[in-house]
């Protein structure tokens, strides 16, 4: 098995002798690096993404709104970096859509790691395979397949606000059960507790 180190190391290679500067070959490494570690097949898709490039006229976004349609496909890195740069003003979008995308695993991780910033779930939709991104910490999908996804008709992307999970009753019973670990401290307890942490040194 490829540890992640190197992993990482090859794909920036690999980013960098396509054309992109270190800087977002640094990026790109990074990114598939985690698409592996969440059990996605980054590297299946990079290598063949990287196979047609130079072949396709792959679009930009510089920038977002409610609904962005291209002439032909966007480029997922690109349009990745561009959403990973603009994320904190994109969310007050609340959701936006995005059509016609190369390779769009690819521009996932750049989702994921927004959300870390934000401080927000993001839930991302690329046409029937769903993936909801946790702060960059996990990601939960319905997508179990190793295929590559070559094109995406319709991307979604929903930021959730954030909400607990519990209800308050929940909370207000586990507060109460809490509260029982507090011991009442008796003079006993004091005597055995006295200089506590001191040594012949202090």
């Amino acid at each position: 098995m490829r540890s992640y180190s190197e992993i990482d190391t090859i794909v920036k290679r690999s980013t960098k002798a396509k054309g992109f500067s270190w800087g977002v070959a640094e990026e790109i490494g990074k990114n598939i690096k985690q698409l592996e570690l969440f059990g996605l097949p980054g590297i299946k898709h990079i290598n063949q993404y990287f196979k047609i490039f130079n072949n396709e006229k792959f679009e930009n976004c510089q920038s977002f709104n409610k609904s962005n349609r291209p002439q032909n496909f966007y480029c997922p890195i690109k349009l990745g970096l561009s959403f990973f740069d603009q994320s904190i003003s994109i969310q007050e979008l609340n959701d936006i859509e995005i059509e016609k995308m190369a390779y769009p695993l690819i521009f996932l991780p750049f989702v994921s790691r927004s959300s870390e910033i934000i401080g927000k779930r993001i839930f991302l939709k690329i046409d029937q395979k769903e993936f909801l991104l946790n702060f960059n910490q996990s990601i939960y999908s319905n997508y179990l397949s190793s295929e590559v996804v070559e094109k995406a008709d319709v991307i979604k992307i929903q930021f959730l606000e954030n909400k607990n999970n519990f209800s308050e009753e929940d909370w207000k019973e586990l507060t109460k059960l809490s509260e029982n670990t507090f011991v009442e401290e008796t003079d006993e307890l004091k005597q055995k507790t006295a200089g506590a942490g001191l040594t012949d040194n202090d």
